[in-house]
C-alpha cells in the first residue's frame, strides 16, 4: 500500500477520532504520531522531534508570559476599567469585545478570554443581563484578536515557523497585522452593531441561584440514637447511601467542622449540613436515618432535661460554702455568656461558612474532568472538593450526580476549603467564574511584566533573537525575577496543546513527504484548473475554516500548511499569501463549540446549545472572507 494510501488512513481516523471527542485531542494526536512511526510513515529517530519544534515552544513561553501578565496585575488594571462602563448593553459590549481583542494580540486568546470571563459575568449579574449576549461575543472576539500577531494564537506561530522551513525565512512578529488588524476591526464592527442581537437571548441564566437554585436544597439534618448513619464516617455514609451527597459543615458541641475537612465518626446529635434536594433527602431517611431538624419530643426532652439541670445547680449553689460562691458565679456567667452566643448563632438564617466556600467553574477542553464521573476522580480524597450541582446547555442536571460524565463547557458547582480551592480546580483544569477580586499587584512587579516583554519584542523585531528564543528568555527571566512563582509557570503551560502540537508536526510533515499533500493539492488543481488561482484560494480558506470548526485549530494548521505549499508551488505562485490564508481561516471557528476552546468555555455560562454558535457564526465567516481575501492579495501578492 502506498504511503500516501496509509497517511490518509491515519488522517481519516485521527479526524473521526478528533470530532467524536470520546477522547480527549492530545491522547488522539499522540495514538496517531505513534500508529504512523509503526506503519513507517514517521522514522522512529524522528518520531519526538515535533516537541522540539520552535512553534512548540514559542506556545509554551506565551503561555507563561499570559500567566505573568495577569499574576503582575497588568489584566487586572484593564478590567477594573471595564468593570466601570454603566448598564447599556452596547457599551457593555463594546469595552468587554474591544478589551479581549487587543489583549488576545499579545497573549494566549484563551487566556485573555479566562481573565475577562468572570468580568462579563459579574457585570451580567450586576445588572441583570443575560450573560448570553455577552459571552459569545466575547469568545468571537478572543478568536479575532489572536488574528493580529504572531504571538496572537497557535496557528500562527505554526505557520510562520513552516514558512521557515519551506522559505528560509519565518514571518516576523507584525506579519500577520495588516490583514489580521483588518479582519479583526471589521468582526469587531460587525459583532458590536448587528451579531450580538442575532445570539440566542437565555434568560436567568446570570444569577448562580437562578441556574442551581442553591437556596431551595440548603437543609440540616440530624443524627438520631438510632440512626444508621451513628458511628459512619462520611465516606462510610456516602458509601452506604451509594451516592455522593456533599456535606458542607457537622455541627457538634457547637462547633462547625468543614465537611471536607470531617474525618472523624458521626454520633448522635450531630447535625449535618448538606445541601440535598427532595429525592436526596427521602434518600437519607429512608437508608441512614437522619431526620430533618429537631421533632417536638426531642424539644421536649431538651427542655427538661435543661431544667433538671438548672434545678441541680441551685441546689447546689444552697449547700456549697459561701467562699466557693464567687467562683461559681464566674462559671455561672461563663455559661450564661456561652448559651447567650448559641442564641445567636441559632438566630442566624443561612450556613456559616468560615472556612468553605462555594464556587462556579467551568471544565475547560484540556480538563483531566472530561468524561470520567466524581467517583473515578476521587473529587473528595484528591481534591477535598464537594460537587454540590452540574449545570449544562444553562439548566441543572437531574440525574445523581455519581452518574454524571464531565463534558467541556459544564458549569460546576464546588465546595471547598477557601485555601486549597484555587489550587484544586487549576490542577482539574476548570476556570473560576465567581466575582474576580481584582488585586492590582505590586507596581514594581507591574512595571517588571511589562518591560520584560516588550525587551523580547524589540529583541524580535530587531532581528538580535528568534521569537522562540526571545520569548522562552522573557519567561524565564519573569520567573527568576518573581514576576511569576516558579509553579504557577508550569501550572500555565497548557500540557494537551503542546502535545497536540508535539504529535501532530511530524504527521503533518510525512503528509508532505509521502506525497499526500501533493495529491490533495493536485485534486484541487484540477477542480479549479479553469479558474483563476483566487478562486482556489478562496477554496483553500473556506476548507481550513470548516475543518478548524470540527477540530482543533492548530492540528488544521498542521494539516493545511503543507497543502498550500503544494497548491501554490501548482500555480506557480507565492507561497505567502496561501500560508496567510490557512493562518487566518485556521483562526475562525465560529460555527461550533468545539472547533476552539474559547467557544467551549463559554457554552455553560451562556447557557448556549450546539446550534446556536452559527447563527452568529456563519455571517462572521462571511464577512472574515469577504475582507482576508482582498487584504491577502493587497499585502501578499500571488
Amino acid at each position: 500500500m502506498a504511503d500516501s494510501t496509509l497517511v490518509f488512513i491515519v488522517l481519516g481516523a485521527t479526524l473521526a477520532a478528533f470530532v467524536w471527542g470520546r477522547f480527549r485531542y492530545d491522547l488522539v494526536a499522540l495514538s496517531a504520531l505513534l500508529g504512523s512511526v509503526m506503519l513507517g510513515l514517521v522514522p522512529g529517530e524522528e518520531a519526538f522531534l515535533g516537541f522540539g519544534h520552535p512553534a512548540v515552544i514559542t506556545v509554551a513561553a506565551v503561555l507563561v508570559l499570559s500567566r505573568a501578565f495577569e499574576r503582575s496585575g497588568v489584566v487586572d488594571v484593564i478590567a477594573e476599567q471595564v468593570l466601570r462602563v454603566g448598564e447599556r448593553l452596547f457599551l457593555q459590549l463594546a469595552a468587554l469585545t474591544g478589551t479581549v481583542v487587543v489583549l488576545s494580540g499579545f497573549m494566549n486568546n484563551v487566556g485573555a478570554l479566562a481573565l475577562l470571563l468572570p468580568v462579563a459575568m459579574r457585570l451580567a449579574r450586576e445588572h441583570d443581563t443575560s450573560p448570553s449576549l455577552l459571552l459569545m461575543p466575547l469568545a468571537f472576539g478572543s478568536l479575532l484578536g489572536g488574528l493580529t500577531t504572531l504571538i496572537g494564537t497557535p496557528p500562527n506561530i505554526i505557520i510562520a515557523s513552516y514558512r521557515g522551513s519551506v522559505t528560509g525565512e519565518n514571518f516576523g512578529l507584525f506579519s500577520f497585522t495588516p490583514v489580521g488588524a483588518a479582519v479583526a476591526l471589521a468582526g469587531f464592527a460587525f459583532i458590536l452593531l448587528i451579531g450580538w442581537r442575532l445570539v440566542p437571548q437565555r434568560a436567568g441564566k446570570a444569577s448562580l441561584d437562578a441556574m442551581f437554585d442553591t437556596a431551595n436544597y440548603l437543609v440540616e439534618l440530624r443524627v438520631g440514637e438510632e440512626s444508621k448513619a451513628n458511628g459512619l464516617t462520611l465516606r462510610e455514609l456516602q458509601q452506604e447511601l451509594e451516592e455522593t451527597i456533599p456535606v458542607l459543615a457537622v455541627v457538634r458541641d457547637d462547633k462547625r467542622r468543614a465537611g471536607h475537612a470531617f474525618f472523624g465518626t458521626l454520633r448522635e446529635g450531630d447535625i449535618l449540613l448538606l445541601e440535598a434536594g427532595p429525592e436526596e433527602m427521602k434518600l437519607l431517611e429512608d437508608k441512614a436515618g437522619l431526620s430533618l431538624g429537631k421533632d417536638a419530643e426531642d424539644e421536649e426532652k431538651e427542655a427538661e432535661e435543661q431544667a433538671a439541670e438548672e434545678q441541680q445547680k441551685a441546689e447546689k449553689r444552697a449547700e456549697r460554702p459561701k467562699q466557693d460562691k464567687g467562683e461559681e458565679q464566674e462559671r455561672d456567667g461563663k455559661q450564661a455568656e456561652k448559651e447567650k452566643k448559641q442564641e445567636k448563632n441559632e438566630d442566624k438564617t443561612g450556613v456559616d461558612t468560615e472556612g468553605l466556600q462555594l464556587v462556579e467553574a467551568v471544565v475547560r477542553n484540556d480538563s483531566m474532568m472530561v468524561n470520567h464521573t466524581v467517583t473515578q476522580l476521587r473529587l473528595h480524597n484528591q481534591f477535598g472538593l464537594h460537587l454540590v450541582a452540574v449545570a449544562r446547555d444553562g439548566g441543572r442536571l437531574k440525574q445523581r450526580l455519581r452518574e454524571i460524565r464531565f463534558r467541556p463547557g459544564d458549569v460546576l458547582l464546588l465546595q471547598g476549603g477557601e485555601s486549597e480551592l484555587a489550587e484544586s480546580l487549576a490542577t482539574l483544569g476548570c476556570l473560576p467564574l465567581a466575582s474576580r477580586n481584582l488585586t492590582l499587584g505590586q507596581p514594581r512587579m507591574l512595571l517588571a511584566s511589562l518591560g520584560i516583554f516588550a525587551a523580547a519584542i524589540v529583541a524580535i523585531l530587531l532581528g538580535l533573537l528568534p521569537a522562540a528564543v526571545a520569548l522562552s528568555s522573557a519567561a524565564l527571566v519573569s520567573l527568576l525575577v518573581g514576576v511569576l512563582p516558579l509553579r504557577e509557570g508550569y501550572q500555565a503551560i497548557d500540557g494537551p496543546v503542546l502535545v497536540l502540537l508535539g504529535a501532530m508536526i511530524p504527521v503533518g510533515q510525512a503528509l508532505e513527504t509521502s506525497g499526500g499533500a501533493a495529491l490533495i493539492a493536485e485534486a484541487m488543481l484540477v477542480w479549479g484548473v479553469q479558474w483563476p488561482a483566487v478562486v482556489t484560494l478562496i477554496g483553500l480558506f473556506v476548507l481550513t475554516m470548516m475543518l478548524s470548526d470540527v477540530i482543533n485549530n492548530a492540528a488544521a494548521a498542521v494539516l493545511m500548511a503543507p497543502i498550500a505549499v503544494s497548491l501554490a508551488n501548482g500555480f506557480d505562485a507565492s507561497v505567502d499569501p496561501f500560508l496567510m490564508a490557512v493562518a487566518v481561516s485556521a483562526s475562525c471557528a465560529f460555527l461550533t463549540p468545539i472547533g476552539h476552546q474559547s467557544n467551549t468555555l463559554v457554552m455553560g455560562p451562556g447557557g448556549y446549545r450546539f446550534g446556536d454558535y452559527w447563527r452568529m457564526g456563519l455571517p462572521l465567516e462571511v464577512v472574515v472572507v469577504g475582507v482576508a481575501i482582498p487584504m491577502i492579495l493587497l499585502v501578499w501578492p500571488l
